[in-house]
């Protein structure tokens, strides 16, 4: 399969302008979208999404933001069921020396199963992982909540 994985980070910075890596990552989903691939991402990954983007941007933006991946034909939803929640967690024990989530390890997972290489996103984490980050690595950041300047 020619797909795209669209992790949280890949998401949020799409959906906010803000974002450093905005510009870079919607023109890279929209460069996936014109060659014809399958955006692919999880019901892990929304949840994230939408929790984020409802904090940073506020709740009209996250329903925005639904309704249109939603809707999307381009959008292939994958579920995390009792068989790859067991391989996620197995991945989150193993790598020690890592901070993964557990939302990148059933990320990972999937990513794995559907022999995708690349992700839509600014978590380094998918590097470690082996897979290739798209737009690129200008600027890595956990898909977690921004850090507050000191």
């Amino acid at each position: 399969m020619k797909a795209l994985f669209v992790d949280t980070a890949g998401w949020v910075a799409c959906a906010d302008g803000a974002d450093p890596a905005h510009d870079a990552s919607r023109a890279a989903r929209d460069a996936a979208l014109e060659a014809g691939q399958t955006l692919v991402t999880t019901d892990y990954v929304v949840d994230e999404t939408l929790t984020l983007i409802r904090f940073r941007l506020g709740l009209a933006a996250a329903r925005a933001w639904w309704e249109q991946v939603d809707r999307s034909p381009r959008l292939r939803w994958e579920q995390i069921d009792g068989e790859r929640f067991d391989k996620a967690r197995e991945l989150l024990f193993r790598y020690r020396d890592k901070d993964f989530s557990f939302t990148d390890c059933t990320s990972f997972v999937v990513m794995r199963e559907l022999r995708l290489t690349d992700a839509l996103s600014t978590d380094r984490h998918f590097r470690q992982m082996g897979f290739q980050i798209l737009p690129g690595a200008r600027r890595q950041v956990s898909s977690g909540a921004r850090r507050r300047p000191r």
